[in-house]
């Protein structure tokens, strides 16, 4: 934990926190970083935003060392030559996973003490900027938690605000259930008062310039608070605890859309777009992120799910492998290590579409889509009884995916895949009537449920793989198959990750609070089946 606080202190007073993207702009606006004071609560908004940004964007280090050979693999959503440990993530992922995040939250909690220290007149034209942050904040708690379950949290990230006393900074472990707790109930307190919010013109023209993701949008803030407490809300509702919380606050949720606005079309979609290649925020390194050690080959499952449906995304999401005559097909992860070798060398593997996803330098940074809000309204609907509205929004959503996935081709400049054909309304109607898409040919809850997870599959395929790992272990579809890695400790995908290593050497009074499950067999609290 010493060594998370030291880089925690280090990037409070180094981070560069301003309004433009440039790499040089942040730091002719923070020109005296050695002086923790001479931040303020506009450049530390920004700046919660920037420390993030290489778990937004796509980043080759996210891509390549993070979800490569973990979360890709848990989910299928690429193919791979099976190997030894293959189950196991990484140290170097748990470990800059852990990091990045616990850096982000210091900046959250630096933006705190600033604020704190505003008079009460200042806090109320500047409390935009708190809402704001802690929506993005508890959007990307929610990630690392479902990723290791209990956490250091709410005591967390305090070194500065404690004057450098690291004695007093070691942060106890808080329950994966009370955080969730605490978030959801933040969360609803902050969509009442965004609907009743009016910020006064001279303090929004600020927020709109320091304002990296909706661009001081109000509205958009309003639909991604409320969007993300669906997507926790969703996550919890199987759990006793939970169960009627979930079902009340998304009923009230739905009953007043004036209030409580959801991301409900695509022109919605909450995101970090790229609009500058010169500046530090781009999709640059997703080529070598994704394609570097063949990080890009298609798996069986995803493949031949999208062939025998005529799903109209594979062509966008999916190239043939260079030497398949234009077929497509994916890596079939029950074979030997050395046949898989042999077909990935062979060229006849289909790869992610390098023009759409991986050499798309403008890839934004998604946070939240149209489509997913309306798969859990389908799960929602579906569990209520209310089956015509369930259908209604599982399509809607198919719709949206589909749109969504041509949409990101037009932000690229890459040409090494040609042009997509675009696709029409008999293709997509085509699609939702297939026998294994179409929401009649499933005549039970089970059976529905597993048509709305394999479809939150096929649209986060490697764009939103956390949400996709955590959606898999909760609902348990689409059913994969792995090959069981009998020498190794850890045969099949685990249930979670552990914590890394810097946790036990420097923060152990706190961690042998956790110790007990701190291995991969541990379930999340919300997968409870």
């Amino acid at each position: 934990m010493k060594k998370i606080l030291s880089l925690i202190t280090m990037t409070v007073i180094s981070a560069i926190l301003v309004v433009s993207c440039k790499k040089s702009s942040f730091e002719d606006a923070y020109s005296d970083p050695s002086t923790i004071e001479s931040t303020t609560v506009e450049k530390q908004f920004s700046g919660i935003i920037y420390t993030n940004r290489e778990y937004v964007v796509p980043s080759y280090w996210n891509y390549f060392v993070v979800l490569r050979t973990s979360v890709n693999h848990y989910t299928q959503a690429v193919g791979w030559a099976n190997s030894l440990g293959q189950y196991a993530p990484g140290g170097a992922a748990i470990t800059d996973r852990w990091n990045n995040y616990y850096n982000f939250l210091a900046q959250f909690r630096e933006l705190e003490k600033v604020y704190s220290k505003l008079t009460p007149e200042e806090q109320a034209d500047k409390r935009i900027y708190m809402m704001a942050a802690s929506i993005y904040f508890y959007d990307h708690t929610q990630k690392v938690v479902d990723l290791h379950g209990d956490i250091p949290w709410a005591d967390a990230g305090k070194l500065s605000t404690n004057n450098g006393n690291y004695g007093a900074s070691y942060a106890k472990y808080q329950s994966a259930e009370d955080i969730y707790t605490a978030m959801l109930d933040d969360l609803k307190k902050i969509a009442d008062e965004l609907s009743v919010t009016t910020v006064k013109p001279a303090i929004l023209t600020g927020f709109k310039t320091q304002d990296l993701i909706n661009k001081g949008d109000m509205t958009l803030w309003k639909k991604y608070c409320n969007s993300l407490r669906l997507r926790m809300l969703t996550r919890v509702s199987g759990t006793p605890k939970f169960q009627a919380r979930a079902s009340q606050e998304i009923s009230s949720i739905l009953s007043d859309q004036s209030k409580y606005p959801l991301v409900a079309e695509n022109a919605d979609n909450v995101m970090l777009k790229v609009y500058d290649l010169g500046s530090d925020i781009n999709a640059k390194g997703f080529k070598t992120g994704l394609e570097d050690w063949n990080g890009n080959i298609a798996g069986k499952v995803m493949i031949d799910r999208m062939k025998a449906s005529s799903d109209p995304r594979l062509r966008a999401m999916f190239e043939p492998g260079a030497n398949a005559g234009g077929t497509y097909t994916g890596l079939d992860q029950s074979l030997d290590a050395a046949t898989q070798t042999n077909a990935i060398n062979a060229g006849i593997l289909a790869i992610y579409n390098r023009s759409t996803l991986s050499r798309n330098e403008f890839f934004p940074g998604i946070l939240i889509t149209a489509a997913e809000v309306n798969y859990q309204l389908a799960e929602y609907y579906t569990k209520l009884g209310n089956d015509g509205q369930a259908k209604a929004s599982y399509e809607k959503g198919i719709r949206q995916s589909i749109d969504y996935y041509y949409w990101l081709r037009t932000l690229s400049k890459d040409g090494a895949v040609p042009p997509l054909t675009l696709t029409t309304v008999l293709e997509v109607n085509s699609y939702i009537s297939n026998p294994a898409v179409m929401w009649n040919s499933a005549a039970s809850t089970a059976g529905k449920l597993a048509l709305i997870g394999t479809e939150k599959w096929l649209h986060y395929s490697v764009v939103e793989p956390l949400e996709s790992w955590s959606e898999i272990r909760r609902l348990n579809f689409p059913a994969l198959v792995f090959s069981p890695d009998n020498s190794s400790q850890q045969k099949l995908p685990p249930n979670r990750w552990i914590y890394p290593s810097s946790e036990i050497a420097f923060n152990s009074t706190n961690y042998q609070a956790v110790a007990a499950k701190d291995n991969l067999q541990t379930k999340l609290f919300w997968d409870i089946d």
